[in-house]
């Protein structure tokens, strides 16, 4: 028999039920799998972003996970489809032809005598070669096709192809996709010098956020001659940013983070983190947070907790002005009001509304819980529904901005002072005379003068707002980049007044931080980038918390509270004690000599 002959009967295959061809079938599925896993993947983080609640679907959200549990069906019924056919596919009789790879021991149902009897006289068991009534082309792996044919059709045994005839055709292919990458690369960098392609749009168009920061960075050094060499781009998931925390990226930078502590606050105790690259920042808190924890540790107590957004809007007389002002404050329409602003999230609900007029412009002041998060697009949601609502009773309003700088955002101002913005907190401790003496190196009386003159009328002198204090913005500032809050708001954030009593007859003393404005969240912004994200889980605030909605920021805010009140400890009494200059000339000063730096990294 031709052991080349093929079988005249077509098998049944797994693969024939498919109303288009299997390639067809196949690419459309893999382009709908993926393209509805990214759909959905997408719909999920703008919800986290906007803390929506994630159970809530919408047609399109369930037409998306239908199309993906079919599509994944599909693909695990395609994968199995060998399986399958082994099923499907079946001899019709015995006397049917051998498959296209069988044992030459049996061809035309008749034993290889001669190869067996060869096998017997030489003492061991030859293994069979394969028959193969198809050619197979290795010429890729080092095997001349001929001479597989010719070896079988002689009942020779083939030796298999090693795989390490591969590697320089594999290695060769590597080198062939790096040499496209870079040729590809050179077109876009040309394309964005010459303004083609604009910088910001490289992530949509090239699909690859890494990518796109490599090739704006070159873009930028060829534009402006100035090499960026010291700003590292690889290392960093540029997918994390996009959309969210920064636009435009060329690479990141480095900010050390060091820890002090251990905090005892409310009876449980924080190791602090802490990016900051001033000298003794560190230090000087982790000395504080010794002399809290020596006296048994601090207390802290929330005083407030709603973030606000002020529009402005303006009418056409002062007189229609004041009537929205009266609408607004009238105790009767608040609850109305508050179903509206509250449709925006499950967290958000509406606190306060306060009014201020300057002429025929009206400023409307909203205070709103916003859970875990720091929630300013929260309540901007909500205020942007509740002047939608009002259009119908004041339909000559006009709205002239979302925020009217009445909130107040980012500046320092005596609303935020006076009513609070964000968490409101006050941390104490009492510190014993025996440890102010041996850890602090002062003395009380000492301490309570110089906040007098210093952070109380020091402070008036210079006209400040909301900065009766010796440095509570480098302790807030740290805190907040290490955890990935927004670095503007320690503008507010940082108000504090600090006090300092002698108590006891004079013995202890008694210090204690008010801040009034920290705004701070542990969910959406920087804090879900790894970095962020793994000093909020050292503090044990990380994303949401699930048992009491708000409990991970306010335990935050206080942690930044009971931190300043460590720093403010140990800052007063070193400049007390005439310690300042000397410590800073030992930590905050570097032997090396940066001209050779600034040369070596200019080239």
């Amino acid at each position: 028999m031709d052991l080349r002959r093929r079988s005249s009967s077509t098998a049944a295959k797994a693969s024939d039920a498919l109303p288009l061809p299997l390639h067809l079938t196949n690419a459309f599925f893999f382009t709908l799998f993926f393209s509805v896993a990214y759909y959905l993947l997408n719909r999920w983080r703008d919800k986290i972003t906007s803390s929506s609640p994630l159970h809530l679907l919408s047609l399109s959200d369930l037409a998306a996970i239908f199309a993906l549990l079919a599509s994944v069906i599909y693909l695990l019924g395609f994968f199995g489809i060998h399986f399958v056919q082994s099923f499907v596919v079946r001899p019709a009789d015995d006397d049917e032809e051998p498959s296209e790879c069988t044992s030459l021991d049996k061809v035309d149902g008749q034993e290889n005598d001669v190869m067996m009897a060869d096998s017997i006289t030489k003492g061991a068991a030859q293994p069979s070669p394969l028959h193969c009534t198809e050619p197979v082309k290795l010429v890729a792996c080092g095997v001349d096709n001929d001479i597989m044919v010719d070896s079988v059709m002689k009942g020779k045994r083939v030796i298999q192809p090693s795989f390490q005839n591969m590697k320089p055709i594999v290695k060769e292919l590597v080198s062939s996709i790096d040499r496209v990458y870079h040729d590809e690369d050179d077109v876009v960098i040309d394309s964005v010098l010459n303004g083609t392609v604009p910088s910001y749009s490289l992530e949509s168009r090239l699909g690859d956020c890494r990518r796109a920061a490599a090739i704006r960075r070159e873009a930028l050094q060829r534009t402006t001659g100035r090499s960026l060499g010291g700003l590292p781009l690889e290392g960093f998931d540029y997918d994390a940013i996009l959309g969210q925390c920064c636009e435009m990226p060329v690479g990141y930078v480095q900010v050390p983070v060091g820890v002090a502590g251990p905090l005892l606050l409310d009876g449980a105790e924080y190791t602090v983190p802490m990016a900051t690259t001033e000298g003794c920042l560190v230090a000087s808190t982790n000395r504080g947070c010794k002399a809290i924890y020596a006296c048994g540790g601090a207390t802290s107590v929330i005083l407030r907790d709603g973030m606000s957004r002020a529009p402005v809007v303006r009418f056409a007389t002062a007189k229609r002005a004041a009537e929205l002002k009266f609408f607004m404050e009238d105790p009767l329409n608040f609850d109305t009001l508050a179903v509206v602003f509250n449709k925006s999230s499950r967290f958000g609900r509406l606190q306060s509304i306060k009014c201020s007029i300057a002429g025929k412009n009206v400023y409307l002041r909203f205070t709103s819980s916003t859970g875990d998060a720091m929630g300013m697009n929260m309540v901007s949601k909500g205020v942007q529904n509740v002047l939608d609502f009002l259009q119908s009773d004041f339909p000559d309003m006009d709205v002239i901005g979302i925020s009217g700088n009445y909130c107040s955002d980012k500046k320092p101002a005596a609303i935020n002072w006076i009513e609070g913005r964000g968490k409101s907190v006050v941390c104490e401790a009492t510190i014993k005379e025996h440890i102010v003496k041996k850890v602090l190196k002062t003395n009380v009386a000492a301490l309570v003068e110089l906040n007098m003159l210093k952070n109380l009328a020091g402070s008036a002198v210079a006209g400040a707002l909301g900065g009766y204090n010796a440095h509570a913005s480098n302790i807030v500032s740290a805190i907040f980049i290490a955890t990935g809050q927004d670095p503007a708001q320690n503008v507010e954030s940082s108000h504090c007044i600090t006090m300092m009593e002698a108590v006891n007859d004079g013995r202890d003393l008694h210090i204690s931080v008010t801040m009034p404005s920290i705004e701070v969240g542990t969910v959406g912004g920087g804090t879900q980038l790894p970095s962020q994200s793994a000093c909020l889980n050292l503090l044990g605030v990380k994303g949401a918390s699930k048992d009491s909605p708000g409990s991970n920021s306010r335990l935050l805010a206080t942690i930044v509270a009971g931190s300043v009140l460590a720093g403010e400890l140990s800052l007063m009494s070193a400049i007390a004690a005439g310690q300042l200059v000397k410590s800073h000339m030992k930590y905050n000063r570097s032997n090396r000599d940066m001209s050779t730096v600034s040369s070596r990294e200019g080239r």
